[in-house]
């Protein structure tokens, strides 16, 4: 079984237990977010595509914690103009592990 849900401008192919990262999301470690922008729900080879979207269906999943990718540096150069920057970047995300997968009332 698995569900392809709509989280903002991504859409995530998840499977009950599966652990992942998202996007930084403003929840809590250990609370419950519910995905309820199902697109596509496949039960045991029945597919069923929403229009657009799967009515009664939602997948709910748990927060582990926030966390932090590695550091992406970034240079710029300009050759002869003594002109030098260094940047550095780290992508903040949300893990989380999905619980279950809601079909509703289909």
């Amino acid at each position: 079984m698995y569900a392809i849900v709509q989280d903002r401008s991504r859409c995530l192919t998840l499977t009950p237990g599966q652990e992942l990262w998202v996007d930084l999301l403003d929840a809590e470690a250990g609370s419950e977010i519910v995905f309820d922008k199902v697109q596509l729900l496949s039960n045991d080879g029945d597919v069923t595509v929403g229009v657009p979207h799967v009515a009664g269906a939602s997948v709910v999943a748990e927060v582990i914690g926030n966390i932090k990718d590695k550091k992406i540096l970034v240079s710029t150069f300009k050759r002869r103009k003594s002109s030098k920057r260094r940047l550095g970047h780290r992508q903040q995300y949300t893990s989380i592990r999905v619980k279950e997968i809601n079909v509703g009332g289909n």
